[in-house]
């Protein structure tokens, strides 16, 4: 079995000011850098095998924060999506300037792609292919990797066997943990989604 766990990197300004980030590299603000540090504690006692980040400074800055001085691989094919146009903008400037292909897009998502960026179609084929090689890499074992939103909530797509247009239906916070167990003759098996006990003061084992 191979197990997977996912984090969703910690908050940024922009986040807070509900702006796309996309492409865009914005560090984490404090907040977010205290949400890493509760990751850390967290999964403190778990080995493991191999861990992979975003490229992108948000993630890969709450990778060295949980795992300090481990080895972990930076990977440009996980990055959260280049939503062209629509990078930098907060929802609200996204809505005056563009109304009518961002209503598009939300509605369509698999058939519009945003001007200047990707469509959701090449982020999943890109997101797939760089796990799939991983796979092939390390059948056993534990992996962990730090990315964005989109990304994550594909793989949940993959592994529950959801059409890929259910993928806005899926919540995922800021420092959200997700683990999915890969087995190598039957289906994937999700085991935590969202989780974010990790937040409150109760701890909650793996």
């Amino acid at each position: 079995m191979t197990r997977l766990i996912l984090i969703h990197h910690c908050e940024t300004d922009y986040n807070l000011q509900n702006r796309y980030c996309g492409f865009n590299d914005p560090v984490l603000n404090n907040k977010g850098i205290w949400q890493s540090k509760r990751l850390a504690c967290r999964l403190k006692d778990v080995k493991m095998d191999k861990i992979y980040s975003s490229d992108l400074k948000r993630a890969y800055q709450t990778a060295k924060i949980i795992f300090k001085s481990n080895t972990i691989e930076k990977l440009k094919d996980f990055r959260e999506m280049n939503f062209g146009l629509f990078e930098g903008l907060r929802y609200k400037d996204i809505i005056k300037r563009y109304r009518k292909l961002y209503g598009d897009w939300l509605c369509n998502p698999l058939k519009v792609k945003i001007p200047g960026g990707e469509g959701l179609i090449d982020l999943s084929k890109r997101v797939k292919e760089r796990l799939s090689i991983i796979f092939a890499q390390r059948e056993y074992g534990t992996i962990a990797l730090v990315t964005h939103g989109g990304p994550i909530r594909i793989i949940l797509c993959e592994a529950l066997r959801l059409d890929l247009k259910m993928l806005r239906q899926i919540e995922q916070g800021f420092g959200a943990l997700n683990i999915i167990n890969y087995f190598k003759d039957s289906q994937p098996v999700v085991v935590k989604m969202n989780d974010m006990s990790h937040f409150s003061t109760q701890k909650t084992p793996l």
